[in-house]
């Protein structure tokens, strides 16, 4: 279920997606709250495109750190890429 960053307080918060387009962001709300998982959403700026590169602004999805794993086999289910951050040491 959406909910807005201050339910979380000082909880830590995990980048799982990005949505590009509007439609996008609608259809991975629709799963989240389906599946029960508290999430927060809000707007941001990315760098986008491959041959011309632009910053653009897209929807971001946050869930709590202790439900992140949950959250990416739902997104992965459903057809969704989960973010993954490029700069983080597997």
């Amino acid at each position: 279920m959406r909910r807005s960053p201050e339910d979380f307080a000082d909880r830590e918060l995990v980048l799982i997606y990005i949505a590009k387009r509007l439609r996008e962001a609608q259809q991975l709300e629709a799963v989240l709250t389906q599946a029960g998982v508290d999430y927060v959403v809000g707007a941001d700026r990315y760098i986008g495109g491959v041959i011309i590169r632009r910053e653009r602004i897209g929807a971001f999805f946050y869930v709590l750190a202790e439900a992140e794993a949950a959250a990416r086999e739902i997104m992965l289910r459903h057809g969704f890429q989960p973010f993954t951050d490029p700069f983080e040491a597997s």
